[in-house]
């Protein structure tokens, strides 16, 4: 019995032995299929999905002509529209307010009787000013007859110099009174004007802060209304201090324009003239204030408003330019494809010197009249056969919802959320690709 499970135990261990060395064998072969795997030729590759994908085929896009145009150079900011002239209306007196005249929301002009205050206690203190200036005047014409009669008395010696001098002195006094009651009239006359409240401005009225028959003071803080200026009316508005010299340089050729633009930031609500740049840089932000003056005939503006101002620096005169969707870009830069002849896309680096949302200034790379691609760049790699879909793009601007949709990116692009440089005619990858 012991001798059989000896044999048994033996039998055992062989077995457990075997399938080890089973094991180690496959583990051999996967590792080096592997690596037999890896030190393959990459053309072998990367060759299968080039010519799976060309085949021989043609990828039917869409071009547009590169054309050379005049681009204008903005430098956008955003401001807030202040009226040119806010004007908080007081009384200058103390008073009962009898009428007020105006209806909130009017357009007023310069000197508009805007209310008026209770002139009576007023016009009593000038019609007092005006008599006691009568009576003064009364004693100065009857002192200048007495210098008179004085003076050929003491010229005869009937009486001694002194007397006419005496006199003369009273004369000079009551003249001097004289004039200090028309000072105390003209006082007066001031006092009973500003009774009668007339618009500083030309301007819109605003909500009134006072009703009529209420005791109104020069000290009262709210007013009677606040006027403001509102045609023409200013934009205050921020740009980086880097551009500062830009700016300086514009304008001293003259004057430069400024556009306010509407909720969609694309269209000019407003055209306006830049009036000055603040004379220093704000330390806390590292920008400049700008003002600028706009007409503002259809109050499309209105002051407190946040609105964004393009202020136009130069013009690039007789540039070449695509549209933006044509620029592709990838880890050397950006690139577009060109049709050449035989109906073939040829890749070309560009240099990009300015772009919007609608056009591209290129610096070198493409020339005028040169057909590029803007729509179908899936399919395409340098040296692929291409037809033009039926109508060629146009150069008109795309909506702001199609301007965000994402484009359309060069083979080896798709998935990785990175840009790769297109292929080159040979089926070697240009750039290694994202995995």
């Amino acid at each position: 019995m012991t001798e059989n499970r000896r044999l048994i135990a033996i039998s055992l261990g062989a077995i457990a032995k075997n399938r080890r060395l089973v094991a180690i064998a496959l583990g051999a072969i996967i590792v080096l299929g592997a690596i037999a795997l890896m030190m393959a030729p990459p053309q072998q590759v990367q060759e299968r999905p080039r010519s799976s994908r060309l085949g021989g085929g043609i990828v039917p896009v869409l071009v547009t002509e590169a054309r050379l145009a005049d681009v204008p150079v903005y430098l956008d900011g955003v401001g807030t529209a202040k009226a040119l002239n806010t004007v908080t209306v007081r009384p200058q007196v103390e008073g009962k307010l009898i009428s007020i005249n105006f209806k909130e929301g009017q357009e007023v002009q310069k000197g508009y009787v805007l209310a008026r205050i209770d002139p009576t206690t007023y016009q009593a203190q000038l019609d007092q000013a005006i008599a006691k200036k009568a009576q003064d005047e009364a004693l100065l014409a009857n002192a200048k007859l007495d210098l008179e009669r004085y003076e050929r008395l003491a010229a005869s010696n009937s009486i001694t110099k002194q007397q006419a001098d005496t006199q003369r002195s009273m004369v000079a006094q009551l003249q001097a009174q004289v004039n200090a009651d028309q000072a105390a009239i003209d006082n007066a006359r001031a006092i009973v004007s500003y009774t009668t409240i007339t618009a500083p401005i030309s301007g819109r009225t605003g909500i009134r802060q006072v009703d009529e028959g209420n005791i109104v003071r020069a000290s009262d803080a709210n007013g009677i209304v606040v006027l403001t200026e509102v045609h023409p009316i200013s934009v205050i508005f921020n740009l980086p201090q880097q551009v500062v010299a830009q700016v300086n340089n514009a304008n001293a050729l003259g004057p430069l324009t400024a556009e306010a633009l509407g909720p969609d930031n694309e269209t000019a609500i407003d055209h306006g003239v830049l009036q000055v740049v603040d004379n220093q840089v704000d330390p806390a932000t590292g920008t400049v204030r700008l003002k600028a003056e706009f007409p503002n005939k259809n109050l499309q503006l209105w002051p407190g408003q946040f609105v964004n101002v393009r202020l136009l620096v130069d013009t690039r005169r007789q540039v070449v330019v695509v549209p933006t969707g044509a620029v592709q870009r990838g880890p050397n830069g950006p690139f577009v494809f060109v049709v050449q002849l035989g109906d073939r896309v040829a890749v070309r680096p560009v240099n990009v010197t300015q772009q919007d949302d609608t056009q591209a200034v290129i610096a070198s790379g493409v020339q005028s009249g040169d057909r590029v691609v803007t729509t179908g760049f899936a399919q395409l790699a340098d040296g692929t056969r291409v037809v033009v879909s039926a109508g060629e793009s146009s150069e008109t601007p795309k909506s702001p919802r199609e301007r965000n949709r994402p484009q359309n990116r060069p083979a080896g692009t798709q998935g990785a959320g990175r840009d790769v440089e297109p292929r080159s005619s040979s089926g070697a990858a240009a750039a290694s690709p994202a995995p």
